[in-house]
């Protein structure tokens, strides 16, 4: 990509910043054939125009931001379809996707029960979806090597509005200068970058007429309303049941009956009674209160005592701390299928989340190798991959109401009626229920003809569902042939 600034002399103490982009040449093995491709790694200037007195002062630099971009040598442009893909947080780099699922290189980590020690490796993806798009990776500012400018606002990018407008200025100008405004373009987003996917396919085609193709919603959250638990707010604790069915599952607790039978269950629980039973409130008598006391402990596969102790609401963090107390071990958050251990057995909340501790030494590892060493690219920064530098994260626009971009996705989807959203949902996700993912949908405000534009995957994995070698390459299969229809071609 070539480094076209326009950059105005500048007047302060400070030199005007510039790209630095290094391009280097690699090939993978896949099942189609080996693929020539170029990587172009580096941080592009932000710049934002500034009018003062309706006056014309020019373009001051905002912020730099790192990218990795692939390209597949060779194609053409106007066929070739590219996909723009970030991880959530907020304050999250896009290292997952890069290095888990999408990228042609990935971390070898081992999984829950059988983790791999370090030093960590990566390995050649022979599914990258590279095979079908080219990728473009974002780490929005203060992730990866994402900063401000020196003297540069914090508080302009570390909120929905300022990520959203940061985000999809990268999305334009990589867009614009390597020629691909005719390209089939698709978002692909994870866990906090769905909300933002989301609400980045309504503003790409207000703000810059860019229509896209396809938006992969990956462990997905719409409304923040379904995951929050807060006062005055039952919504939550249907929509977790499910989940909490399905972590009890895997360790055992509900003996040798079949995932989905457990789960349709408890889906049609959610669905039906358990929000009739929390609106009853005190109204509940005495046995039909027992009687959801002991259904929800069934299914959630903790005692009835603790339900009824917890008044039928099981808030998350709990439930995770509860769980296997009995065999001293938490569960993890992003993905169930884990397990750890706490120093206080009799703790209200668990002090870690243990599948964030299993994965994030090996994606750091991984990551910091790959940009020098095949990547090419030097910057003495910590690479962040998920920091709470971001925080506190402003909502200011949803002021006296909910965080939800439902409204934004309806939009965008009636606006353009061949938009094809992707929903990807892990069974054993505590962070980004399926079933919470399930209801925001169906409360989308679009018309009966749109509703087949809407698709959803389910893998027996969490969160990162790809850390799960069978939903790995499930997952893989499924992007692809997603990206080919969405696009066209399937």
């Amino acid at each position: 990509m070539a480094d076209e600034t326009n950059e105005s002399p500048t007047t302060d103490a400070h030199p005007t910043p510039s790209d630095d982009l290094v391009t280097t040449a690699h090939t993978v093995d896949t099942p189609s054939g080996t693929l020539a491709y170029t990587a172009t790694a580096g941080r592009i200037v932000l710049r934002k125009e500034v009018l003062e007195d309706g006056t014309f002062k020019g373009h001051r630099p905002t912020a730099e931001v790192f990218l990795t971009a692939y390209t597949l040598d060779g194609a053409d442009p106007a066929e070739r379809p590219v996909v723009f893909a970030f991880n959530g947080g907020p304050g999250s780099s896009s290292v997952w996707l890069h290095l888990g699922l999408l990228g042609p290189r990935r971390v070898l980590m081992g999984d829950a029960g059988d983790l791999l020690p370090p030093p960590y490796r990566l390995t050649e993806n022979a599914e990258t979806l590279l095979a079908v798009a080219d990728l473009v990776f974002i780490d929005p500012v203060s992730t990866g090597y994402s900063r401000p400018v020196q003297d540069g606002s914090l508080k302009d990018f570390h909120g929905y509005t300022g990520d959203l407008e940061s985000v999809g200025e990268v999305i334009r100008l990589w867009t614009t200068r390597n020629d691909r405004w005719l390209s089939p373009k698709l978002l692909a987003g994870e866990s906090y970058g769905t909300l933002r996917a989301a609400a980045l396919a309504e503003h790409l085609q207000s703000r810059y007429g860019m229509y896209l193709n396809g938006i992969a919603l990956i462990s997905a959250v719409l409304d923040m309303g379904t995951i929050r638990f807060t006062e005055g707010n039952e919504t939550p604790y249907p929509l977790f049941l499910p989940t909490y069915a399905a972590i009890a599952h895997y360790h055992g607790l509900h003996g040798d009956r079949p995932l989905r039978d457990v789960l349709e269950e408890a889906e049609r629980y959610a669905a039906g009674r358990y929000p009739w039973a929390l609106a009853q409130g005190s109204r509940l008598d005495d046995e039909t209160r027992a009687e959801h006391v002991a259904r929800i402990a069934r299914l959630s596969g903790l005692s009835e005592e603790y339900v009824d102790r917890a008044d039928l609401r099981i808030e998350h963090l709990r439930f995770f701390t509860e769980l296997l107390r009995s065999r001293r071990l938490t569960v993890g958050r992003l993905d169930g299928r884990f397990t750890g251990w706490d120093p206080d057995n009799a703790g209200e909340r668990m002090e870690h989340d243990p599948s964030y501790l299993a994965i994030h030494g090996p994606y750091a590892a991984a990551f910091n190798h790959y940009v020098r060493s095949t990547l090419e690219y030097r910057n003495d920064l910590p690479y962040e991959i998920l920091t709470d530098r971001v925080q506190p994260w402003s909502y200011e626009e949803f002021q006296g109401r909910g965080v939800s971009v439902t409204g934004k996705l309806a939009q965008a989807m009636r606006a353009n009626r061949h938009l094809k959203v992707h929903i990807a949902c892990g069974y054993h996700d505590g962070a980004t229920p399926y079933h919470a993912a399930e209801y925001a949908v169906a409360h989308l405000r679009i018309p009966a003809e749109l509703r087949d534009n809407v698709s959803f995957a389910y893998y027996e994995a969490g969160h990162m569902m790809y850390v799960h070698e069978p939903s790995r390459v499930q997952q893989s299969a499924d992007l692809a042939a997603w990206v080919q229809e969405a696009c066209g071609a399937g």
